[in-house]
């Protein structure tokens, strides 16, 4: 059974999913469980039919399971081509399974029939698979058809002779509840994995628009900041400016020289604001720059360098088989220099960054030969302020590259490597960064 389920439903672990997703596996579940309660139904009236010598209306019964196949060939294709099923498809589903159930019921003998027991595998499915309402509804109406069958059926006219008591009711019993118990346990469990994935998924959005929420403050909060330092960085560099030109500072080559790395930095400070506000959307006006992924990375790296921040050795390798054109998106730039500045403050002597890039997908690998990363770290990455730098405020880094990266569609997978050092993988979709 697991098998087949697999291939209907493409899918065979826990993987969160949306509940429109949810709905569409379980749809096919249902689909495949009325399969098998076809060749039950054939089968059963068979064996009673020619087994047991009880008359039956052939005729009418079988329009149930006929009409089951017709139903199960329209509508699995229809759900394999759709990518979500709701709960009110799913609730009408369940009700068209228990109209066959009580069809067969009415022509052999309604509720006195062992298999009415059925109903209740039924109610345990919408229990597990449909919202309260729904369940509600579906238990209302099996209860207020079985009480109909109590009254309204054609008789089960059984052979003379037979012990109706502790022959074949007995019988019908046992078969009726092991067929209970093989059904239940075969698709409820597979029915609740459902649910959990649907439930997962649900925590994790909930998750998601937390740090959503937590960097839209964060990015408020450094728009206004670089906003509030571009005024005393502008009047720093006229000042430095009219410096340069006083003959006791022209005419001293050390007083020249710190004014001249004063002046550095304050042109940096400025760059810096001016990231800031481009990443945070503040910036307008200006084309995206477009440009060869090696030569990102390069700028990438040779800017680090620049700061002079360690002494790590950063070596770029690729990227291979193909070099892209890419926008030079700011958000990207700075988590990944975040990523090398997490190596070097990790005291790693060395860093590889190994670029794989194709027409689909790009895969960048950090690469270091430092200590690796805490397990309590890599437990919980993604989330804000796990670090293990002892200062308030740290811990942001990769909280802001696990979130770029899904913002590109993309994702990131840390781990330690065996010979020593932390892996750090961005895996995103090439169109992600490809110039529209």
């Amino acid at each position: 059974m697991g098998s087949l389920f697999d291939l209907l439903t493409g899918q065979t672990d826990d993987t969160p999913m949306a509940p429109g997703a949810a709905g569409r596996r379980n749809m096919l579940l249902l689909i495949q469980l009325r399969w098998l309660a076809v060749f039950g139904q054939a089968l059963t009236i068979a064996i009673v039919h020619w087994g047991y010598g009880i008359t039956l209306p052939l005729g009418w019964l079988l329009l149930a399971p006929a009409a089951l196949v017709v139903l199960n060939l329209v509508s699995l294709p229809l759900v394999k081509r759709r990518k979500a099923i709701t709960d009110g498809e799913i609730f009408t589903a369940l009700c068209i399974d228990a109209g066959a159930l009580t069809w067969l019921l009415y022509f052999s003998g309604g509720a006195t029939n062992p298999f009415s027991a059925l109903f209740v595998m039924q109610i345990v499915l919408a229990a597990v698979l449909l919202r309260r309402r729904y369940v509600w509804a579906f238990v209302l109406g099996t209860s207020a058809i079985l009480a109909a069958l109590t009254l309204f059926h054609q008789p089960l006219l059984l052979p003379d002779g037979a012990d109706e008591r502790l022959g074949l009711l007995v019988q019908g019993s046992l078969i009726n509840f092991m067929l209970i118990a093989v059904l239940l346990a075969a698709f409820v469990s597979r029915t609740i994995r459902n649910v959990r994935a649907r439930d997962a998924w649900m925590a994790e959005s909930k998750q998601q628009a937390a740090e959503q929420e937590h960097i839209v403050r964060m990015g408020l909060l450094a728009s206004g900041a670089a906003h509030e330092l571009g005024t005393p960085l502008a009047s720093l560099s006229v000042i430095l400016g009219d410096w340069r030109h006083i003959p006791a500072i022209a005419d001293d080559d050390d007083l020249a020289t710190d004014v001249i790395q004063m002046q550095a930095e304050v042109d940096r400070c400025k760059s810096i604001v001016t990231n800031i506000l481009m990443a945070a959307g503040a910036a307008r006006g200006q084309a995206p720059r477009v440009m060869r992924l090696s030569q990102f990375l390069a700028e990438v790296v040779q800017e680090w360098r620049e700061r002079g921040q360690g002494q790590m050795k950063v070596q770029v390798l690729g990227p291979s088989p193909h070099d892209p054109h890419i926008i030079a998106d700011e958000a990207f730039r700075q988590v990944l220099s975040a990523l090398i500045d997490n190596a070097s403050e990790a005291d790693a002597g060395s860093l590889s960054l190994n670029a794989v890039a194709d027409s689909e997908q790009i895969i960048l690998s950090f690469l270091d030969d430092g200590p690796g990363i805490p397990q309590d770290i890599l437990s919980k990455l993604g989330q804000p302020y796990q670090s293990t730098k002892g200062r308030a405020g740290a811990g942001l880094g990769l909280f802001l590259l696990v979130n770029t990266m899904r913002t590109l569609g993309g994702e990131v997978v840390a781990s330690n490597r065996r010979e020593g050092g932390a892996s750090v993988q961005l895996r995103l979709p090439t169109e992600a960064l490809a110039p529209k």
